[in-house]
């Protein structure tokens, strides 16, 4: 008996987010498509240990990290510290994508 080639087809459906024919969904707030659509476009936050603490890495050490001269009192490599002073960092952080990422970072807490 001679081994014969086995065909499956595989029938994947689209997400909304993925049609361009999204515009024909009801996308109006308070719709099930305008939940979906949300969760499908909404950006992924900053991880704190891998983008945010290496800004403060470079613009705040060595006074803020461990050893630092306010270590003790304001500490930059815990995330409730950069979450409790928000945006008032700002006075170290002037650029501007960095200033984002950090308002990025901010909105999920």
């Amino acid at each position: 008996m001679r081994a014969g080639l086995l065909i499956v087809a595989v029938s994947v459906p689209l997400t909304v987010g993925a049609c361009r024919h999204a515009q024909a969904v009801d996308s109006r707030p308070g719709s099930p498509a305008f939940a979906t659509m949300s969760v499908l476009s909404r950006p992924r936050k900053p991880d704190f240990e891998t983008e945010i603490k290496p800004i403060f890495q470079a613009r705040c050490q060595p006074c803020h990290f461990q050893g630092g001269q306010v270590y003790d009192k304001m500490p930059f490599d815990r995330p409730e510290t950069i979450t409790r002073l928000g945006t008032k960092l700002f006075t170290r952080i002037k650029d501007e994508n960095e200033r984002e990422k950090i308002r990025e970072f901010l909105e999920q807490r």
